[in-house]
């Protein structure tokens, strides 16, 4: 057994607040703070964001950081919100809403498992299926879309439990999704999809509570679309796969 010599502080403390966000979206989910439940998520997601940057940025990269993450990832994009979805809408169908939300983290821990075998196999600009940050994020974004516009009187049970079994497919799919982490602020792309860029960070700074959902389902509903026109041929096929897969 070879023995972890590099613990980095900086970047694995980025983790570790991820990690509590997800651990504080479970407490406000038992006490039935939903609302702080989908924000603690969505802080997760920036501080997911962040610790891979910061480590590559300092080189400070290590597969004890790699490894700590994942497991981070789990209880925030995987358990945090199925337990979310069982508290908020799913508790009165019993076992039914018991199996969805259980299969809402078992997909996210299979989605995080694959990315993990086949993360040197994929070109980085794509994601093969829905990432566990965006998935969980469309779930906590409709809870707090549902509050802004006075719908949590509604009966959630249908919606969630639709939100919840489309997402977890999603995650466990071939679907290709668009991934970001090559972007920064020298990158070229074209006017439209700067302008669309653009477009959306206003209208999110215009309208957090609103905009993040509709964003975020713009994304996942146009990729689900793209998977669709290239293979029916309508437009060339992405390069998916850049190798064979690991031994």
């Amino acid at each position: 057994m070879r023995p972890i010599r590099k613990v980095y502080i900086v970047p694995n403390l980025v983790t570790s607040a991820n990690l509590f966000c997800g651990f504080y979206s479970i407490i406000a989910s038992a006490r039935g703070d939903f609302l702080t439940a989908s924000w603690a998520i969505l802080v997760a997601a920036i501080f997911d964001s962040l610790d891979g940057r910061i480590a590559r940025m300092a080189k400070a990269t290590s597969a004890f950081g790699v490894e700590y993450d994942s497991l981070s990832d789990l209880t925030s994009f995987g358990v945090a919100p199925g337990f979310l979805l069982y508290q908020l809408a799913l508790a009165p169908l019993g076992r039914v809403g018991i199996a969805i939300s259980f299969l809402f983290t078992l997909c996210s821990a299979l989605r995080l498992a694959r990315f993990n075998v086949t993360a040197s196999t994929l070109p980085k600009r794509y994601f093969q299926g829905l990432p566990t940050p965006a998935a969980a994020n469309l779930l906590g974004t409709f809870v707090i879309f549902q509050n802004e516009l006075g719908m949590e009187q509604i009966d959630r049970s249908g919606w969630m439990l639709f939100l919840g079994l489309s997402i977890s497919t999603l995650m466990v799919s071939s679907v290709a999704f668009p991934s970001f982490k090559q972007f920064h602020w020298r990158s070229r792309t074209s006017v439209g999809i700067l302008l669309v860029g653009m477009l959306s960070l206003v209208l999110i700074l215009l309208n957090p509570e609103v905009c993040l959902f509709l964003v975020g389902s713009l994304y996942v509903a146009a990729s689900v679309v793209w998977n669709l026109l290239w293979r029916t041929g309508v437009i060339p096929a992405p390069p998916l796969q850049i190798e064979g897969p690991r031994p």
